[in-house]
């Protein structure tokens, strides 16, 4: 089963306390936890995310909608960054989860599962469209 799992800063402090660490000694932490990931046979993608201020939200609320500059909500609200990881179950996501390098006080790991295309309806004719295309991608 495929599980993302996405650090969440929770509180200001937690993010400004990120800008007090080591570039070079962030690198080599997160560096060291994704190899394990790798040579563990678990990992699909890992990607930070640009700071928040550097995106736009696109708001549905109204017609036509309404895009604004980042950042869209509260730091709570905001995540840095995600694994996609291929493990068996839920508690070896959760057991991954646990060894992230974003450890410290006023940081979550929501830990999310990714449905297969194996679970929506096979006779839908987007379904089947997506699977030709997964399919000649590789993905499939």
């Amino acid at each position: 089963m495929k599980f993302m799992l996405i650090w969440r800063a929770t509180s200001d402090e937690a993010w400004g306390n990120l800008g007090e660490i080591d570039f070079d000694q962030m690198l080599e932490t997160v560096g060291k936890f994704n190899e394990e990931m790798i040579e563990a046979g678990v990992l699909i993608a890992a990607e930070g995310l640009a700071p928040a201020e550097e995106g736009v939200v696109v708001d549905f609320s109204s017609e036509p909608p309404v895009v604004t500059d980042g950042p869209y909500g509260e730091t709570k609200e905001l995540f840095n960054g995600f694994y996609l990881i291929n493990v068996p179950t839920i508690q070896d996501a959760v057991e991954w989860a646990k060894r992230t390098p974003m450890t410290a006080a006023g940081f979550k790991t929501e830990i999310r599962r990714v449905p297969t295309i194996d679970e929506f309806p096979q006779d839908n004719e987007w379904i089947k469209k997506e699977r030709a295309w997964r399919e000649s991608t590789g993905q499939l």
